[in-house]
């Protein structure tokens, strides 16, 4: 070619240049990354050529590196590698020619997308033009370049990005100086706008940048001679080189927690898709009150540059706990690197990545101390996997509760420790909802189980619910609630204690007792939909039983809660027959079918009831019906005494 030769841009050229410098990149520091990954590039296409070509790197053994430097005065910022470097042609191909995959096209695609069509963050991907985002922030741009081969002469390019760009070879007495012969590599001097001079001239802002989007480049990155990127990039290390306390300094600089993480999960994954992570569970949950719900994802690489901070198509959100890194070098990228083209292989990296961390947290379990240490503060969040069908017999072995075997309440148990203490031939784990273990005590629907003694799992949370009602079953046993259990599955299982139940009273006659329900049917009227004996009971006078027999009143509460339906459920009343009240209140209403004593205490026990399910909403006429049967009954007292 001649010495020098200048070229116009095409139309659709100038057209693209402005969409990308107008319309393309969010953040304008992004020029940096893209320029930085270029050098970077070029040193991986050195190290990859000087291993099978002698030629490749000449007699220059200096190290491969990126540099840096920023001149305020002349508003300037200069990048520089000691890479492969190109050739005349290759610069005309490489950088010349926009898109040479079809700069035309994009425009094309731009156009067609409409109104309700594609972003051009959408399409832009299938075209090479990251480069030119260096024209958000340059007046002008001057690319000097010497390729590794020997004969290679070196080459400049300058274009203000507007209408034309110029190529010329540097030789003696045309930009290239004898006793100081252009380096092998390439070196881009960029002119800053006015506007953008003081943001990308200042050495401590250039460091913050790299360190935000670059700081894994496996190569040294100088700014100003200092080296920027100074954490590693430990996901593509091999495990056994690498210490506790690696592990921990980088989890600090992810996350800026200064505790040691919980656990860490490394992975080098090669099939179905292949990519590196390096995860961490922290010791605290972020997850306070519902805050900070935003405030998670993977950070995603590719190649160790950062594409997006906190994706959370990496991974479950019931495992939003998990902080890390995935590296992958297998995603297709749109030109600024912001939004995937493909779904399908981050989908494949999420349910992989799954099935590992539930691995993982199944070894953790091994350890119950340790293991109870992350369910006290991952668990609300863990517990959200239950509609994760794909994952269901992991998700399940991993779920704690505490139980009425437990002696206080931060004991937990699994599934599989209840199975292996359940009664023979039982084929259920029963389970009831309560907001505390002393609540859960005094309800009478678990006193048949106690009576048994058959283990109760205790729920505390809503959630819960929602776990027990998607399981529906763990191996071969049924999740069961315990106020939906039927007596008669509990009925043959010998007593716990057999000399207390030889002292049970008997109960009143079958007609008095008929007698009794039907009065007590009469004043409650429509508030329950029967009245019965209960084989349930064995302490408490009373309780409410749903009549379908499928929904819990936890459960009941929580719809109605969703639906803003305030109604009392109308439900069963069940009696225990061999309750001294009831075999009193029997004998008063066989003597006496209109005793008002009768009624009374009709009203009183549905109350009760009603208050322990948590339905009752004005209390004001039990406290005041408690009141007076406490002046009566202490007048009794007082003449029997």
């Amino acid at each position: 070619m001649t010495a020098q030769a200048t070229y116009e841009f095409k139309a659709e050229i100038k057209q693209l240049l402005d969409i990308l410098v107008h319309s393309l990149y969010t953040e304008r520091e992004i020029f940096l990354r893209e320029l930085i990954s270029n050098a970077s590039d070029a040193l991986d296409k050195l190290r990859i050529v000087s291993a099978s070509q002698a030629e490749a790197a000449g007699d220059d053994e200096t190290p491969l590196e990126i540099r840096i430097e920023a001149d305020k005065d002349k508003k300037t910022l200069t990048i520089s590698d000691n890479g492969i470097g190109m050739t005349e042609a290759e610069l005309v191909e490489n950088i010349g020619t926009i898109a040479h995959s079809g700069s035309a096209s994009f425009l094309k695609a731009l156009k067609e997308s409409g109104p309700n069509g594609q972003t051009a963050d959408g399409i832009i991907g299938r075209f090479g033009v990251g480069f030119y985002s260096v024209y958000m922030v340059a007046q002008s741009v001057k690319i000097t370049t010497k390729s590794h081969r020997q004969d290679a002469m070196p080459v400049e390019w300058i274009s203000d990005g507007q209408g034309a760009y110029t190529i010329r070879e540097l030789t003696p007495g045309n930009g290239a100086d004898e006793g100081q012969p252009v380096a092998r590599g390439t070196t881009i001097e960029i002119t800053l706008k006015d506007e953008h001079a003081a943001e990308f001239t200042e050495q401590d802002d250039l460091r913050q940048i790299i360190r935000k989007h670059s700081n894994f480049i496996g190569f040294p990155i100088l700014v100003g001679g200092d080296r920027a990127n100074t954490v590693p990039a430990l996901w593509r290390e091999p495990k056994f080189q690498i210490t506790k306390e690696q592990y921990k300094e980088f989890y600090s600089f992810l996350t800026y927690d200064h505790e040691e993480p919980l656990d860490t999960l490394h992975l080098s994954v090669d099939a179905p898709v292949q990519f590196n992570a390096l995860c961490f569970i922290p010791k605290k949950s972020k997850d306070f009150m519902g805050f900070d719900r935003e405030d998670w994802g993977l950070d995603l690489y590719v190649r160790r540059v950062l594409i997006q901070r906190q994706n959370k198509d990496l991974i479950p959100q019931h495992l939003m706990f998990v902080r890390g890194v995935v590296d992958t070098e297998d995603l297709p990228l749109n030109i600024s690197r912001e939004t995937l083209q493909d779904n399908l292989l981050i989908r494949k990296i999420n349910t992989t990545l799954a099935k590992q961390v539930l691995a993982h947290l199944g070894k953790m379990a091994e350890d119950k101390d340790r293991y109870a240490e992350f369910w006290r503060e991952h668990s609300r969040v863990f517990k959200a996997g239950y509609m994760d069908f794909v994952n269901r017999e992991a998700f399940a072995g991993l779920l704690r509760f505490n139980a009425s075997s437990c002696e206080t309440a931060d004991e937990l148990v699994s599934f599989d420790e209840y199975i292996s203490r359940a009664k023979p031939d039982q084929k259920k784990i029963y389970f009831a909802f309560g907001p505390s273990r002393e609540a859960l005590k005094l309800n009478p629907h678990l006193e048949i189980f106690r009576k048994k003694g058959v283990e109760v799992l205790y729920l505390f949370e809503p959630i819960d619910e929602f776990v027990m009602d998607a399981l529906r079953k763990h191996k071969d046993f049924d999740l069961t609630p315990a106020e939906l259990a039927r007596p008669e599955d509990l009925a043959a299982l010998p007593d716990v204690d057999a000399d207390s139940a030889a002292e049970t009273p008997a109960e009143p006659a079958k007609d008095a007792l008929e007698a009794l329900f039907a009065r007590i049917k009469a004043v409650l009227g429509d508030g329950v939909t029967e009245v019965r004996a209960s084989a349930r009971l064995t302490g408490s006078p009373c309780c409410l039983v749903n009549p379908d027999g499928h929904t819990t009143s936890s459960m009941d509460k929580i719809m109605r809660h969703m639906s803003h339906d305030t109604s009392v459920p109308k439900k069963v009343l069940e009696l225990n027959p061999k309750h001294e009240l009831i075999r009193n209140l029997a004998s008063l209403n066989q003597a006496d079918a209109n005793d008002p004593f009768v009624e009374q205490a009709a009203r009183q026990l549905f109350e009760s009831a009603l208050l322990l399910e948590g339905y009752l909403t004005d209390p004001h006429a039990l406290v005041g019906r408690i009141q007076d049967l406490l002046a009566k009954s202490s007048g009794w007292y007082a003449k029997a005494k």
